[in-house]
């Protein structure tokens, strides 16, 4: 369960980050994009770590 979980929270980091530049009218394929879908995928992983050790999976 907590590998599921990781991947989720990575999954939707990444997914909710490389949206970000469109807010301001940049492009998904952008630099932008690739450096915010990887800020995203860490804060979902930090995220998603921290809910499965408070549900107890860790």
């Amino acid at each position: 369960m907590n590998k599921l979980l990781i991947g989720i929270g990575m999954f939707l980091g990444t997914t909710i980050g490389s949206y970000i530049p469109i807010l301001w009218g940049g492009s998904l394929l952008s630099i932008t994009s690739i450096l915010w879908s990887v800020i995203g995928g860490i804060v979902g992983i930090l995220i998603a770590y921290r809910v499965s050790k408070y549900l107890g999976f860790i």
